[in-house]
């Protein structure tokens, strides 16, 4: 899109007047005491700004959307969008190098299309929809990308690969990038708090881990793409109508179905939404109310001023967690409790008589002698103890969970599954109990693990998982050269100029 035509479709997007802040401002108060949605009317900004009428938080929703691009964050917020940024294009470099990502890339080298958009880890350009969906497989090819508790729901791996392909499709700055993922992140997870998150989940079998993306691309892909508030409706409604995903993703051994219903299917979808109604086309007005709308589909009871609840004020980029160890979610809290007793008391994995570790109920059967190394506890704390870190190649080496020295360490852990931590769920915690051959007996539990927003990872660890992750794909120089580029995103005039440094030479 040229400049004229970017300009013309920002004066198409409707600013937030006092009275449409207000209206914001008072069902995200009330989100909990309206038994239903308040209507809201918008004031008139003149017919190339009008939007039609709906009740529900349609329009709210639809100005605050359109209004993000504009919209500058907090420092704080764009600090954090920038971590989360680092993080899962670290995730999708080194996911080019597992199964999953290698499935995709090689899907992408078949099935091309307009060369525009890059394609992460590669030589390839290819059309944003299929370039966000390759990125979006390579971001969740493995467990090391973000997570959002609250919406039971991993945002980055989709997010971020929309919310690039649409940049690059409309040539956006870098500090526009970063709203447009800010709000991806805000939009998404709302969704499926407002659904009703793990209970949701384990209560429909459809999954919150390809809804919440979803809708979070779609916000950031639809947000680069300059969307007008009546194009963020219809957009929503193509959105819509595109959620699917079941809870059966969690029976992939190979992990290639799990990273397309997490991060491909996720940022294709979105990408799509946002491409359809910017090229033109119409749709439903108002999704979330009327006849057969989205909440009387998927859970008839939920409030639908949650997608509102605290939106402006509230960014849930600074609520997900980022991983410090390239491991699922449920091993991580167990390899924080490991480094905390080794400081505090150093020992020797010769030492080591006992390793007992308590997990809830059902993060324990996700990772109790699992097949792939990086869910398995007993492996990853296996390692550690041998080790005494978990870098990214070893975690991700088949070959180590037969390596005899390994599966020594392994037979001395006793994974525990604790109905007692189950209750506190969706907060992790775990607990280690080491038992050492003089009898020493160490004890350690973790509720807050680190990169959580309780307990943040700062720059530096961010920058140091990044360097793992990246550089024995791009190498050093080509690494040091990316990571500063992201976090001198004020000064990208164009998100394209990411793209040597994305890809290989």
């Amino acid at each position: 899109m040229n400049s004229d035509h970017r300009e013309n479709a920002g004066r198409k997007s409707l600013e937030l007047s006092r009275r449409n802040l207000l209206e914001l401002a008072g069902l995200t108060i009330g989100a909990a005491a309206f038994p239903s949605p308040p209507a809201f009317a918008l004031n008139s900004a003149g017919p190339d700004k009008a939007v039609k009428p709906a009740a529900s938080v349609m329009n709210p929703l639809s100005i605050y959307m359109s209004e993000a691009a504009n919209r500058p964050l907090p420092d704080e917020i764009t600090e954090k969008a920038k971590h989360h940024i680092v993080d899962t294009i670290a995730a999708m470099i080194s996911g080019s190098t597992l199964l999953p990502g290698k499935r995709a890339l090689e899907f992408a080298q078949k099935y091309g299309g307009e060369e525009t958009c890059t394609v992460v880890a590669s030589k390839l350009s290819r059309g944003a929809i299929e370039a966000a969906m390759t990125n979006g497989m390579l971001a969740h090819s493995d467990e090391t990308d973000d997570s959002h508790s609250p919406s039971q729901s991993h945002p980055g791996c989709a997010v971020v690969p929309a919310a690039l392909a649409a940049g690059e499709q409309f040539r956006i700055s870098g500090t526009h990038f970063v709203r447009a993922v800010a709000l991806g992140y805000d939009i998404g997870t709302r969704v499926t708090m407002t659904l009703g998150s793990q209970q949701f989940e384990a209560e429909s079998h459809w999954s919150t881990h390809s809804i919440a993306p979803l809708f979070g691309a779609a916000a950031s892909a639809s947000c680069a793409a300059r969307l007008n508030p009546q194009q963020m409706r219809w957009m929503l409604g193509y959105t819509a109508h595109q959620s699917s995903g079941l809870g059966s993703w969690n029976r992939d051994t190979e992990h290639i179905q799990k990273a397309f219903h997490f991060g491909g299917m996720t940022a294709r979808n979105g990408v799509t939404s946002a491409l359809l109604v910017q090229s033109g086309w119409t749709g439903v007005d108002d999704i979330f109310s009327g006849k057969d709308n989205f909440f009387q589909a998927y859970n008839p009871k939920a409030e639908p001023s949650g997608l509102l609840d605290g939106l402006g004020v509230r960014y849930e980029v600074a609520r997900t967690n980022i991983k410090k160890w390239p491991v699922g979610s449920p091993i991580q809290a167990a390899l924080d409790a490991l480094e905390l007793l080794r400081k505090q008391r150093p020992f020797e994995a010769g030492q080591v008589k006992q390793l007992d570790v308590r997990l809830a109920t059902d993060e324990a059967a996700i990772v109790d002698n699992r097949e792939i190394p990086d869910i398995c506890v007993q492996h990853m704390l296996a390692v550690a103890l041998l080790d005494k870190r978990v870098s990214f190649a070893p975690a991700h080496d088949p070959t180590k969970m037969k390596d005899q020295a390994v599966l020594r360490e392994r037979a001395k852990i006793n994974l525990i599954p604790d109905a007692d931590l189950e209750r506190l769920m969706p907060l992790r915690v775990a607990i280690v109990e080491v038992t050492l051959a003089d009898g020493t007996h160490l004890r350690q539990r973790v509720d807050n693990v680190r990169g959580t927003p309780e307990n943040p990872m700062t720059r530096d660890e961010i920058l140091a998982k990044a360097r793992d992750l990246i550089t024995p794909v791009l190498g050093a120089e080509k690494c040091s050269a990316l990571l500063l580029k992201i976090f001198d995103f004020e000064n990208v005039s164009d998100i394209r100029e990411l793209r040597p440094l994305l890809q290989l030479s």
